[in-house]
């Protein structure tokens, strides 16, 4: 490799890493504030429950709007159960919605890193935890506390929920699909390394309900 291009490849490597050091020193500003989301998505459930003309419909425009960046204003961990896509449960449209999908809206290292993404390198200042009302998830836990292959790994992080929600008044299915997401948050607000943007941001669980369409949200 010739002097030059030597040069050109350190000077490269130099001017990134700059970038990155100055991107984790200087955090992008919230793209909404954790409250004023919370009220977003709170409208939007809105308009998909009571089957009001939907807002948040992707087009070309929006598409072209949205391909050289993103500032989603809030960070969805869902189940990946598909009646349940966070877009349209909220109606909202491309690039407003950073979502982490996985069957039970469980976490891992993977999912913990995606949201301390979100929040510290694209804005979002709310998390909430959406679980749904019937989850197969929970319900396989609830019959045992093994299953065959990897869900084998879902009914296993499901059974704290499974034991704190035991005895319980109600159906059992809705109080540890409730308690399942409150401890998935609760465990978001204990595992995340988000700095001192900690302060801004807001956590919250929260139930969707397929019969009426509406999110019901728990106390954070």
């Amino acid at each position: 490799m010739k002097t030059t291009s030597k040069l050109t490849v350190f000077a490269t490597i130099a001017c990134l890493s700059v970038a990155a050091l100055a991107l984790a020193a200087d955090p992008p500003a919230a793209s909404v504030p954790a409250d004023a989301a919370l009220a977003k998505l709170k409208e939007g459930n809105l308009r998909f429950a009571t089957s009001d003309v939907s807002k948040g419909k992707p087009t070309a425009a929006r598409r072209k709007e949205t391909a050289e960046a993103q500032h989603p204003f809030a960070i969805i961990v869902a189940c990946a159960d598909s009646r349940t896509g966070p877009e349209l449960v909220f109606d909202q449209n491309l690039g407003e919605l950073f979502v982490v999908r996985t069957a039970g809206n469980l976490i891992d290292d993977h999912a913990l890193g995606t949201i301390e993404y979100g929040v510290g390198n694209l804005g979002a200042r709310l998390i909430v935890v959406l679980g749904h009302g019937r989850c197969g998830a929970v319900k396989a836990a609830l019959a045992s506390d093994h299953a065959p292959g990897h869900i084998d790994s879902l009914v296993r992080d499901i059974q704290p929920a499974v034991k704190a929600a035991k005895g319980k008044p109600g159906n059992a299915l809705d109080a540890t699909i409730t308690e399942n997401a409150r401890q998935v948050a609760a465990q978001i607000k204990a595992k995340a390394e988000l700095g001192d943007l900690a302060r801004e941001v807001r956590i919250v669980s929260a139930i969707y309900n397929f019969d009426t369409g509406k999110v019901e949200w728990d106390k954070d």
